[in-house]
């Protein structure tokens, strides 16, 4: 591992000034990505910011409903609160599915958006990999991609982004807050992943030197009857081979609105569109729920080996909206 620096901040604006100053710097969070990142040699910072003290871990609703959740809340506290789990359930669901305890005591909300991808190649320095080292190639493609993305990649990387509490944060429309030496910003959750195109290693629109402050999630009624459903290879903590966010109003048999994300199938939580469109305002039935799975990934691409997550995400689509449309007939 390559020697670094460290330091302890108190203030977000010495936090933005430090990484200012040095580029090479990254904050420190949770460090459940990072360090591992460190240990392997794909991260090599010159030192470690460590934000873990700012005063960015309140979750609080705002005036007009929202819910404000800080960057440095743990995986733990944002699962556990009472209004996160009254009004947005699946978050609460997908926090719980998406590590141990142990490392959701850790993680944070900041540094879970920006975790980087799983893919083996990826995190193997001896091996090409055109997130890491922009033009070396993607041998996912021709090699193992059992788990690689369907939807929205490219001949220049297939890797999945891991969040499972991204799934949730896209069905939502979550918006990112962050802080440059400039001032703040905000971006939309649905803008904060940049597609994959020839540029894999650019993965998100935050500015260099950005700091994440936290996440608003807007009123959404709807999100009250939600349901995070993950698919993975063993019981016990692991990563998804597809998992879906969603929620349903019904009114009459028929769909007043939904809420769609898809996770485990695309370079960023993938919000499903083309499925909530042929859903609204259609009748809550199989038939129903199945053209609009089958609408969303009439854009899958599956390689030789992963064409198995076309019929996986479709069940699994079809499943959960059955679930909630029961729910709701009650």
């Amino acid at each position: 591992m390559r020697e670094f620096g460290y330091q302890r901040v108190l203030d977000v604006s010495g936090a933005v000034a430090l990484l200012d100053a040095d580029p090479q710097a990254r904050f420190l969070g949770g460090g459940t990505n990072l360090v591992d990142l460190m240990k392997t040699g794909v991260e090599r910072p010159a030192r470690l910011v460590d934000v873990r003290e700012l005063p960015l871990d309140r979750i609080e609703s705002t005036p007009d409903g929202a819910l404000r959740i800080g960057a440095t809340v743990t995986n733990s506290d944002l699962a556990a609160h009472p209004e996160v789990r009254r009004r947005y359930p699946a978050l609460t669901q997908a926090v719980l599915a998406g590590a141990s305890g142990q490392l959701r005591n850790m993680a944070t909300v900041g540094g879970n958006l920006l975790q980087r991808t799983r893919c083996g190649y990826f995190a193997d320095v001896s091996r090409p990999c055109n997130k890491r080292v922009p033009g070396s190639g993607c041998p996912a493609i021709e090699g193992e991609h059992h788990n690689a993305a369907i939807l929205g990649a490219s001949g220049h990387c297939v890797a999945v982004h891991p969040s499972d509490m991204g799934v949730a944060l896209a069905a939502f429309d979550a918006v990112v807050s962050y802080e440059t030496a400039d001032g703040p910003g905000v971006l939309p959750l649905a803008d904060f992943y940049l597609p994959v195109g020839d540029t894999p290693h650019l993965e998100t629109a935050v500015p260099q030197g950005a700091l994440i402050t936290g996440v608003t999630l807007p009123p959404a009624p709807v999100a009250a009857h939600s349901r995070y459903r993950k698919v993975r290879e063993r019981a016990s903590y692991a990563f998804a081979i597809g998992s879906v966010a969603a929620a349903l109003d019904v009114e009459a048999g028929v769909v007043r609105e939904v809420r769609l994300a898809l996770g485990a199938v695309a370079s960023r939580p993938w919000r499903a569109r083309e499925a909530e469109r042929v859903l609204t305002g259609a009748p809550a039935d199989a038939h129903t729920f199945e053209a609009a799975a089958d609408a969303e990934l009439a854009a899958a691409r599956p390689l030789p080996h992963n064409g198995y997550k076309v019929t996986l995400m479709r069940n699994l689509m079809v499943a959960v909206l059955t679930e909630l449309a029961q729910e709701t007939a009650r």
